[in-house]
C-alpha cells in the first residue's frame, strides 16, 4: 500500500476464479475453448443477434461457420463420454461454461445439437450413434403448443387435483416394423428449423387413446417424408439460437429408431432433462462470468468524480457480490455434474438446483453489470444489453424456474414420512 494506491494487492485468480489447478489436459482444453469463444463465438454471436431469424437460419449465415469450427474442435458426445466418469462432469462444465461465456445462443445450439447422440449413447444404441454421429446437427423435440411445462412433468407430480392434460399435439404409434408420427412440436424447439435429426419425445397412440404419461422417444431424421418446419422464431434474447416448429404428417421411421417405449418413457424424460439442466447451469454460469468481467473492466476504465468508478464504494460492493454469485454458481454446477456422472442414479432435482441458480445468477449479474455501465449499458455499442436479454430468456428455457422449483421441492418429500 501507498498514498497513491491505497488498495492492497490481491491474489490473482485464474479465468475460473477460485478454481483448484486444472490437469494439464483440462488446461489445454480450456485454452482452446477460450480462444474459440473469443475469436469465433463472440463476433459471430454479435452479428447473428442483429440479423433476422430467417437470415440466421439461411445457408449463407455466419452461424454455419461457427458450427463448422465447433465440430472441428472435437468436443462432441463421443469425446465427452470418452473421459472417465470422475472427469466427465469437470469437462462438461469447462465446455459449456466457456461456450456460454462466448455466446449463450450459440452454446445452447451446440448443446441441443448433441442431445440425439447423447441419448443414443446413454441408452446403449451404438447402431444409431453410427448413423447419426457428432457432426450431424440435432434437436430435441419435447415442448408442444399446448404443453410446455406439462411436457417435463409426465408423472404428474405437480398437477393440480382438478387439472387435465388435454389432447397431446404430437403422438406416435408402432405399426409393425415402423413407427408412425403425427402432429407438431412448438416453436421453441432449439435448432428446430435447421436440424438434421431430432430426438423426439411424444405421446403414444394406443389405438384407443393418446397416452402422454407412457409416451415414446424416437430418433427422427429430419429429411424423412412428411417432416416439415415452421418459420424461425423471432425473440428477445439468444437470437443466435434458431428455434421453430416441426410438423409430422404420417412420418414413418424404422422401428429400430425407437429409443424408449412406453415402459421406459418417464425414465428417458428424466435422463435428458437432468442432462439439459446441467448444461444450462454451466452455460449460464458462463454468461454471468462474462457480464461480471465486462463490468470489472469497465469499472477500471470509466471515471467519475475524477477517479475510476471502482474506487466508489457502491461500485466495489456491487462487483464483489457479482463475483460471489458467479463463484457460487460455478461451484454448485461443478458439484452437481460431478455427482450426476458418478452416481448410479443421477438426481434430476440436483440438476434443477444448478439450472435455477445459474440462470437466476446470470440475470442478476447481467442486470448489475448494466447498472455499472450506466447509460452506455443500454446501447448496442457495449455487450451487456445483449447479455441481459440472453440471460432473461434462460429463466424460462428448459423448464421455467418456478415449475422446476415446485417439482424439485416435491422430489425432496420422503414418502416414508408422509
Amino acid at each position: 500500500m501507498n498514498d497513491r494506491n491505497p488498495t492492497p494487492a490481491a491474489a490473482r485468480l485464474g479465468p475460473l476464479g477460485a478454481e483448484p489447478p486444472l490437469s494439464e489436459t483440462a488446461a489445454m482444453i480450456l485454452e482452446s475453448l477460450e480462444r474459440f469463444a473469443t475469436d469465433v463465438m463472440r463476433p459471430i454471436g454479435t452479428r447473428l443477434d442483429r440479423m433476422t431469424p430467417d437470415e440466421v437460419a439461411a445457408a449463407d449465415s455466419p452461424y454455419w461457420e461457427s458450427r463448422r469450427k465447433f465440430v472441428e474442435l472435437g468436443f462432441g458426445v463421443e469425446a465427452l463420454l470418452g473421459f472417465e466418469p470422475e472427469e466427465r462432469g469437470k469437462m462438461m462444465c469447462l465446455l459449456f461454461e466457456t461456450l456460454g461465456w462466448g455466446d449463450s445462443g450459440l452454446a445452447i445450439s451446440f448443446g441441443a445439437a448433441m442431445l440425439p447422440q447423447y441419448m443414443c449413447a446413454v441408452l446403449g444404441r451404438d447402431d444409431l450413434l453410427k448413423l447419426y454421429p457428432d457432426a450431424v446437427l440435432g434437436c430435441w423435440g419435447i415442448t408442444e403448443p399446448d404443453h410446455g411445462s406439462d411436457s417435463i412433468d409426465p408423472n404428474r407430480m405437480i398437477f393440480h387435483p382438478q387439472g387435465q392434460y388435454g389432447r397431446p399435439n404430437c403422438w406416435a404409434r408402432i405399426d409393425g416394423d415402423e413407427v408412425v408420427i403425427n402432429g407438431q412440436k412448438s416453436a421453441w424447439v432449439s435448432n428446430g428449423t435447421i436440424a438434421d435429426v431430432c430426438v423426439l419425445y411424444c405421446a403414444t397412440d394406443t389405438g384407443t387413446s393418446l397416452d402422454s404419461q407412457r409416451g415414446c422417444v424416437v430418433i427422427v431424421p429430419m429429411d424423412a417424408r412428411g417432416v416439415s418446419r415452421g418459420k424461425p422464431l423471432d425473440k428477445l434474447g439468444q437470437r443466435a439460437l434458431n428455434q421453430g416448429e416441426i410438423y409430422f404428417d404420417n412420418v414413418r421411421v424404422p422401428r429400430t429408431h425407437l429409443l424408449a417405449g412406453p415402459d421406459e418413457f418417464q425414465a428417458a424424460v428424466k435422463i435428458i432433462h437432468t442432462a439439459a439442466n446441467g448444461l444450462m447451469g454451466a452455460t449460464f454460469t458462463g454468461v454471468a462470468r462474462a457480464a461480471y468481467e465486462h463490468a470489472l473492466d469497465y469499472a477500471h476504465e470509466r471515471k467519475q468524480g475524477g477517479v475510476p468508478i471502482i474506487r466508489h464504494q457502491s461500485v466495489a460492493q456491487r462487483l464483489f457480490h457479482m463475483f460471489r454469485k458467479v463463484e457460487a454458481s460455478r461451484a454448485l454446477t461443478n458439484r452437481v455434474l460431478h455427482y450426476n456422472f458418478i452416481s448410479p442414479a443421477p438426481s434430476l432435482h440436483a440438476a434443477m438446483t444448478a439450472k435455477v441458480t445459474a440462470t437466476q445468477t446470470s440475470f442478476e449479474v447481467a442486470s448489475d453489470a448494466l447498472q455499472i455501465f450506466g447509460g452506455n449499458g443500454l446501447t448496442r455499442e457495449y455487450p451487456v444489453e445483449k447479455l441481459l436479454r440472453d440471460a432473461r430468456a434462460s429463466l424460462i428455457e428448459d423448464g421455467c424456474n418456478e415449475i422446476l422449483s415446485i417439482k424439485g421441492g416435491y422430489y425432496l418429500a420422503d414418502p416414508d414420512r408422509l
